[in-house]
Order: C-alpha cells, then structure tokens, then sequence
C-alpha cells in the first residue's frame, strides 16, 4: 500500500476526527489508537467527548484502543502513553494492518512519532512548595522560560506546577531517539474554519450540558474523588467542579468554560502548526467535506 507505518488524523476539538477515523478505519479494516489525554479515564466521558456511537460505521463496531484504560483521580501522562502506545500499535501491525492514530493531544501525538525518550520525572516537593502560591498567570510565565515542550492544556495551577516540575528536570536532558524508532505516519489535519470552530465549540458545550454533563462530575464527586483532583483535569471537570462546590454560579461556569474551550481550540492548533515548524507534513482536509470525499482523499495520500 505505502511506506506509512501509521496514519495520524489531528485537529481542534469540535472537528470530527472521530468520525472520519471510524469511516477510514471501517474501509482500510484497520484499528483506532486514540490520542486524547483524558479519554483514557473511566466514567468521564461526557466531558472528554468519547462520543462511543462514533466508532459503530454500518452497525459494526471499529477496534478502539486507549480509552477507559484507568480511573478517574489517577494521573496519567505522555511518558505512560508511549510506552501504552507502543505496545498497541505492535499488536496492531503484528496483524498487518496499518493502525489509526486519532486525537487532539499534540504532545501525546509528537511524543510517539519522534519516538523520544522521555524521563519518568520524579515529584519535586520543594519545587511544588515555592510554586503552591502562585497565580496560573505566573506559573505560565515561569513555565515560558523553559523550552516549552510542555504546553498543551495548562488550565489548571496543579497541571501548570507538573508542567514546570517536568521542565525543570528535563532542562539539562535533551530528547533523545532511541528509546522507540521514530514512526512514518501520514498526518492527516483537520482544517476547520475559526467561525465555524468556535459555533460548534458553543453547541457542543451546550448539548453536553442538557446530556448531562453536570451529573456525570457530580457522580464522580459523590464517589468521593476530590474536587482538586477534578479540577486538575481542567476545562469541563475544572469549571463543572468549581460550580458544584459553589465557587461559581451557573451562568459564570458556562460562561468562563466556553472562553476556555476556544483557548484550548486555538492552542491546539499552535501546537499543530509548530509541528509543522519542526519538520512534520500535515495534509489539511476542508472539515466542511462529506466523510466519503475525506475519506477518497487520505487513500488517495497512501
């Protein structure tokens, strides 16, 4: 078929990677890695947008991998995905099938196509003490001072405090390859429209809402995992928490999330175009495109 030992389909969120990577899959008969940084929690799924029905293309469900993979309050990270990652995508093409990377975790993404080798960076207690004060604006700053390799979903002090901590152990260590082979992927892009983003953002957040999203965070608060461990996962579970335990009113948390969404939107998309910057090729596809023509256009790329 190709030299391609991959296929990546990449975008904002709110612009159906999902979807099409079930079409692609169900026609290639391929399986699906997914590369969502919270889709990997249980009993969150409303709120990371696991949108399950997706991967069911004319009643037939499509293998799926790295969803539900640990619970909710655990901390999971980009060192532990490669190694999930690697492990996956062997068995995958061990029964010569090109496997299907899906998400919107540029770091995750980039991670395990370089095949870097990443260290399992300790907690740095001192570190954490000098910084637990701190203003999110702040941690930001500080964190802009390192090589922002680090810079993906940083709407939380606890993950802004991680991302220096992993900086700062890292400053002195450069990536190296040879942990893993880097990976020949064909990198598919979802070009959707900054409008049209941010109307299916504003949709989406409101559709959650009436699906319950709400309940789902309140669920996960009556199962006794505690509200700073929610809010760590920041957007919908940060906003969502913050409201239930009265520290915003209705209106204020779906008013400040909405803005959050589209600043994670728009730093996705940074971090996509800074791929491209350090030698990635991404092939954009028109989001606005029926699934059968995007589909004809990736097989046409391999």
């Amino acid at each position: 078929m190709s030299n391609y030992q991959l296929i990546t389909i990449l975008g904002p969120t709110a612009s159906g990677k999902t979807t099409l990577a079930a079409a692609l899959a169900s026609q290639l008969d391929s399986e699906i890695i997914s590369a969502d940084s919270r889709q990997v929690y249980r009993a969150m799924d409303i709120g990371t947008g696991k949108d399950l029905a997706d991967y069911t293309v004319d009643g037939k469900q499509v293998p799926h991998h790295l969803i539900d993979i640990c619970d909710a309050g655990d901390k999971y990270n980009v060192f532990e995905f490669q190694h999930d990652f690697q492990k996956v995508f062997s068995e995958i093409t061990a029964k010569c099938k090109l496997p299907i990377l899906c998400g919107g975790t540029g770091m995750y993404i980039e991670a395990v196509l370089k095949g870097y080798k990443l260290p399992a960076v300790p907690e740095n207690k001192e570190l954490r003490k000098s910084l637990e004060n701190k203003s999110l604006e702040d941690l930001a700053n500080i964190l802009s001072r390192y090589n922002p390799y680090n810079k993906s979903d940083l709407d939380s002090a606890k993950r802004a405090i991680r991302a220096i901590e992993i900086a700062e152990y890292s400053k002195n260590k450069t990536p190296e390859y040879n942990e893993f082979q880097p990976i020949n992927s064909l990198i598919i892009g979802i070009d959707l429209d900054r409008e049209v983003r941010r109307k299916k953002i504003t949709q989406r957040l409101h559709s959650r809402l009436k699906e319950g999203m709400i309940e789902e965070v309140k669920a996960l608060l009556d199962k006794g995992i505690a509200a700073v461990d929610l809010i760590y996962y920041g957007l919908e579970y940060k906003f969502v928490t913050q409201y239930l335990i009265g520290e915003l009113t209705y209106n204020e948390m779906v008013q400040q999330l909405e803005i959050a969404i589209h600043q994670f939107a728009k730093r996705q998309m940074t971090w996509f175009r800074g791929m491209e910057k350090r030698g990635f090729t991404i092939e954009w596809i028109p989001s606005e495109l029926p699934t059968e023509e995007k589909v004809e256009r990736i097989v046409s790329f391999l």
